[in-house]
């Protein structure tokens, strides 16, 4: 088994000019950065376009591209745009955080101007043959897609539940065929900016497999009910006669949260998928391979049992534990989908079964350190409590910075994690827990960029169960030195963890 080690960095968190990260310029020197470093995994969040809250895990669509992603510098080396097409425009005041509603305003205006420019380009141009080749091989999902987000803006950007035709709603044939001749142009436009992500997408992964390094990408277990997902294919959730949920997803009350967690995101309709031999599921898995070198399932252990909340409801704590798919739904796509390598989230409280799913998949679950330090011999985020076929992370885009834990957490649990890792006070705090983690057995260690950086509160990726404030920060470019790159190198090199 190969020892590892990665970093966890948000594609979104890369600078840019155009406030917001690329998968341009600044992505290809990030690489490079691993590379020095010695890092073999770039772990990112999910690349879906995102929707109100801006969140990663609520995409409009499982397999589209963010079109905030798209680099516009890219567009303009093609011809696409000018510089002058993207002047003018605010792109946010601190180039250290995201400001989502100017992005929101300026990004589709910029891309508009592309489509434009791409509309006037010979018809037999290789350009436009390989847009047309692109829309035969995605027509799956991209026409649902594009049609989708045409009639969900001439609808105001309503979720399409609120949609004023009850029968586009409902995906009525000769509605879907008129909305179709109506938007065509939109629906164009919608295609075309997805044909853009996944041409530069293929060109970014490429370069950094060419680096010897893995993306790890993320795959949240539900989408959201506000998707052309849940829209298209509504046989595949627990939706009632009207097209509302059933039940929606949620985590009980715990020690974290009296009330739980209230995700909403419809639930999957079973029975009917195991009819089907899953196959709405196992074309997603697919999709995340084109995407991804190894994929790691958000939430993994509600294939074993799962949290249904009764819909509508103000909180979770109504909800009860229902039973998933099982091992049957691995072995059927093991089966269908070869060499697919996944990291199981299996953080939380776990039952027998959910332990007992994970060792039959043979899949690495996640161990969090910041987690380790509050309950003593028996915590099993510990590393001397781990097995070998683990991920270790200092923490997850849930978690505060390893520095703003340390500012909140508890003397003890200070002192507890100084004394078993051994923290000498000139090493500093983050960097002695980041040592512990190369050092545990854990096939892969993978790391926070803001850790690595002793980033405090400040640089908080997300803060689970609330709006506003998340998913915003950014690195200052600068940050990333010969130096760090050098220090994290000798880490790997020392740990044995050079050769995944």
């Amino acid at each position: 088994m190969s020892r590892a080690a990665g970093i966890l960095m948000p594609i979104t968190s890369l600078p840019s000019p155009y406030g917001i990260g690329t998968i341009g310029k600044e992505a290809y020197k990030f690489a490079d950065f691993l590379k020095k470093a010695g890092q073999t995994i770039w772990q990112i969040l999910p690349v879906g376009p995102t929707s109100y809250g801006d969140s990663p895990y609520q995409s409009f669509s499982t397999y589209a591209g963010n079109p905030y992603m798209i680099d516009l510098d890219m567009l303009i080396e093609e011809g696409l745009l000018k510089a002058s097409d993207i002047e003018g425009y605010e792109y946010g005041s601190n180039p250290g955080y995201v400001d989502y509603e100017k992005i929101y305003n300026y990004r589709f205006e910029v891309l508009r101007k592309a489509y434009d420019n791409f509309k006037a380009l010979d018809k037999d141009s290789a350009a436009q043959k390989a847009f047309r080749s692109f829309k035969r091989r995605n027509s799956a999902w991209l026409k649902n897609y594009a049609l989708y987000m045409a009639v969900k803006k001439a609808n105001g950007m309503k979720a399409w539940t609120e949609w004023e035709d009850a029968e586009i709603r409902v995906r009525d044939e000769k509605a879907v065929a008129r909305y179709t001749r109506k938007f065509s142009d939109e629906i164009g436009f919608w295609s075309f900016v997805q044909f853009k992500f996944y041409e530069q997408w293929e060109k970014f992964r490429a370069y950094v497999n060419s680096l010897g390094i893995k993306i790890l990408g993320d795959m949240p277990i539900y989408v959201a009910m506000d998707s052309a997902d849940t829209w298209a294919n509504p046989e595949v959730f627990w939706l009632d006669e009207e097209r509302q949920p059933v039940c929606v997803a949620g985590c009980p009350p715990d020690y974290f949260s009296a009330t739980g967690q209230l995700w909403g995101n419809p639930l999957y309709n079973w029975e009917y998928l195991k009819s089907t031999g899953y196959a709405w599921w196992f074309e997603r898995i697919k999709a995340a391979t084109a995407l991804f070198d190894i994929t790691r399932i958000d939430h993994f252990r509600a294939f074993d049992s799962y949290y249904a909340i009764p819909f509508p409801a103000d909180n979770a704590i109504g909800g009860s534990w229902m039973v998933g798919p099982g091992i049957e739904f691995f072995n059927l796509m093991n089966e269908q989908i070869e060499d697919v390598e996944i990291v199981a989230e299996d953080l939380g409280d776990l039952t027998p079964g959910v332990k007992q799913l994970l060792l039959d998949c043979g899949y690495p679950g996640m161990k969090v350190l910041e987690f380790a330090f509050d309950s003593g011999e028996a915590n099993d985020y510990l590393p001397h409590n781990y097995p070998e076929n683990c991920v270790v992370y200092s923490g997850t885009h849930d978690n505060d910075t390893l520095m703003g834990w340390k500012a909140q957490a508890k003397e003890s649990d200070i002192q507890y994690a100084v004394n078993y890792c051994n923290i000498g006070w000139d090493e500093g705090f983050n960097w002695g827990i980041i040592r512990t983690a190369y050092a545990s057995v854990a096939k892969y260690a993978i790391i926070q960029m803001q850790d690595i950086l002793g980033l405090g509160t400040e640089a908080r990726i997300n803060t689970p169960s609330t709006l506003g404030g998340n998913w915003e920060w950014r690195i200052d470019a600068a940050a990333l030195t010969d130096e760090l790159a050098a220090k994290l190198n000798d880490m790997v090199i020392n740990h044995n963890r050079q050769n995944g």
